[in-house]
């Protein structure tokens, strides 16, 4: 008897489910069915946490990244986890990504769409199903919303409340982002507050203060012509959004809305979702439920990407041709991009796709270092940023964004940068769940470096 085939993607066919009956990559197995039914149930009537409304307003300011008038800066923790929830953790990663906002806009002369890896981004796809430590074979760790990184077989069973867990705690966050997104944290008037300790006798710190204090000198002389600064929202409050890879597709889809505004279904557990490397399959079911939803939307292209296949993912995911739509996430090493970049970059130009380009200088680059840690090189993140504007300075197309991981901690988990951190340096302060991270001094140090590139190619 033949296998039987894999259906093919058609519009008309979609719906919240449709994904159920395509080939599936990296779900958790779950040993109690009935379990992840009720989780899955009872998050399709929870409240949304986000809105449609605000996946459009994101959609709108990628389509000027798209167009080279505005500049993504996607980043945030590799994997959430509940054990490091709290508000300082919180607030730190947004003072970061706003010390970042304000250095390349002032560097570059360009808006900056903010988007977080968080309030979502806990799930993580694995290179296998199990892992072995000391003779023992346990279920891989998938992320804080499947099972628990402590290695015993109680803590890696996949668990369905933490789906719940997960869509609380997502909840809590965005809104205290929000608070202070839109409560005068954000307001250039508190510039000067946003520079960490442990940041400000750094280079970084000492090069943000000098732009803090030209800017300070800008808002005094607004304020002298008689205008009040603290009225005008494009200086008091900053917009943000959230992101995460849409990897568990059964929280993903009980969380999908249809909007009576649009007609149209938008996935609510996130602004914007991400297709990863290990599961953009034009036939799989990631492919299928991301097409059929109305947000921004962004697939990783590393490097067993093909020509063919890029084409027909624009097909797939951005029929309509949608400037803002489609993000393209490249991922393929500092060494690797030269090469196998160009004739991507150059397909999707010469098929006319409207896409942003964003450049992912962090999954590949990832070694291990002697002492047994995953790490990776500032030198080699530097270097993969540069050969991508590079690529597109080539090809006459837009480097219009960055997506990377990052803390608002001071870490050490990236090896260099301007704090020289060294292998033996490692495990002084290693918090990662999964993959090492750029610590603040080192994201505001590449935000610097990113915006000297915008200028010389404006």
């Amino acid at each position: 008897m033949n296998a039987k085939a894999a259906p093919q993607h058609s519009e008309p066919q979609w719906n919240i489910d449709s994904w159920r009956e395509f080939p599936v990559q990296q779900q958790p197995q779950y040993n109690d069915a009935a379990t992840l039914t009720q989780a899955e149930a009872k998050l399709k009537g929870l409240p949304p946490i986000t809105s449609p409304e605000e996946a459009r307003a994101l959609k709108a300011e990628l389509a000027m990244a798209a167009e080279g008038k505005a500049f993504l800066l996607q980043g945030g923790d590799c994997a959430e986890s509940f054990a490091e929830f709290n508000e300082q953790n919180l607030r730190n990663f947004l003072r970061v990504m706003l010390q970042m906002t304000m250095a390349l806009m002032y560097g570059a002369g360009r808006p900056v769409v903010k988007v977080g890896r968080v309030a979502g981004q806990f799930a993580k796809p694995r290179s296998g199903n199990t892992e072995t430590l000391g003779g023992t074979e346990l279920p891989s760790y998938r992320g804080d919303m499947v099972n628990g990184m402590e290695f015993d077989a109680a803590s890696r069973v996949a668990d369905p409340e933490r789906l719940l867990q997960a869509y609380y705690q997502s909840g809590v966050t965005l809104n205290f982002l929000r608070s202070l997104a839109k409560g005068g944290y954000a307001a250039l008037d508190h510039i000067s507050k946003w520079n960490m300790d442990f940041v400000v006798e750094s280079p970084q710190g000492r090069h943000f203060n000098e732009i803090v204090q030209r800017i300070n000198d800008c808002l005094n002389f607004i304020r002298a012509t008689g205008m009040d600064t603290g009225q005008m929202a494009q200086l008091r409050e900053a917009t943000f959004y959230t992101s995460h890879e849409g990897l568990l597709l059964g929280y993903e889809s009980a969380l999908t809305r249809f909007d009576e505004v649009s007609e149209e279904y938008y996935a609510c557990s996130a602004h914007m979702l991400w297709i990863g490397d290990r599961t953009r399959q034009t036939d799989g079911a990631h492919v299928e439920f991301l097409r059929g939803v109305a947000n921004p939307i962004g697939c990783k292209v590393g490097n067993s990407m093909t020509v063919d296949d890029l084409l027909r993912l624009c097909d797939i995911l951005n029929p309509k041709n949608e400037a803002g739509r489609l993000t393209l996430i490249s991922r393929m090493g500092a060494d690797k991009v030269g090469a196998q970049l160009p004739p991507l970059v150059r397909a999707v130009k010469e098929h006319g796709k409207s896409v942003v380009w964003s450049c992912d200088p962090m999954h590949g680059n990832t070694i291990k270092s002697p002492t047994g840690y995953k790490t990776r090189k500032f030198t080699d993140i530097l270097s993969e940023v540069r050969n991508f504007f590079a690529v597109h300075h080539a090809e006459g197309t837009h480097a219009s964004g960055v997506h990377f991981e990052m803390t608002g901690q001071d870490v050490t988990e990236c090896l260099g940068g301007a704090q020289a951190i060294s292998e033996l340096q490692l495990s002084d302060r290693y918090h990662t769940h999964c993959d090492p991270r750029l610590n603040a001094s080192q994201s505001l140090e590449l935000a610097f470096l990113l915006a000297e590139a915008l200028r010389l190619r404006k």
